[in-house]
């Protein structure tokens, strides 16, 4: 087997070199705690966003069909009547407004106290 010139050999050692620091760069940047985290954000606010998707839709269906305290709630035929009392969802809706206030301020203190 003959052996290959200096030249050719030399130009498939950059090669493979050039390849291989490619590799290596693609797996540092694929676990870097950085990007790890950027992706687990990433995954989180999507699944809040599709359960928030899934609370608003129950919630407006709620609000969307009035229901009296035996829980029977009027045929789309049957006239309004203003004897249903209001929908309890406003109490909901504010509970759940104070407790994300108070999460994004627990999660801002935290973060100065680490600075």
């Amino acid at each position: 087997m003959a052996e290959p010139d200096p030249d050719t050999l030399e130009r498939r050692i950059e090669r493979t070199r050039a390849e291989l620091a490619k590799t290596v760069d693609a797996i540092a940047d694929r676990v870097s705690p950085k990007k790890v985290a950027g992706r687990s954000v990433a995954k989180v606010k999507s699944q809040v966003k599709a359960q928030t998707e899934q609370v608003v839709a129950t919630i407006g269906d709620m609000v969307g069909q009035p229901q009296s305290p035996n829980g029977h709630r009027p045929a789309a035929d049957e006239p309004w009547d203003d004897d249903y009392p209001a929908s309890p969802i406003a109490p909901v809706l504010i509970g759940l407004g104070v407790a994300v206030a108070l999460g994004a301020v627990i999660v801002i203190m935290r973060r100065r106290r680490r600075r």
